[in-house]
């Protein structure tokens, strides 16, 4: 499931990425694994589901020469 904070001024700690450097859920969201952690934060108002962004086109092939 795709969440991001719920504002801007909530800061979310993401438990699966403790240690590294994406340890707070970004303010544009992640894509995160479904638990009863998230689910606490859903109810609690910490976090809301959103729709995933687009995945960028991929780039065309060049033409071979």
């Amino acid at each position: 499931m795709f969440i991001k904070p719920a504002s801007a001024d909530v800061r979310v700690p993401d438990p699966s990425q403790r240690g590294t450097p994406g340890y707070w859920l970004p303010a544009e969201g992640r894509e995160v694994e479904f638990s009863p952690y998230w689910a606490r934060r859903l109810r609690d108002g910490d976090v809301v589901e959103a729709p995933a962004p687009a995945a960028a086109p991929e780039p065309a092939a060049a033409p071979a020469a």
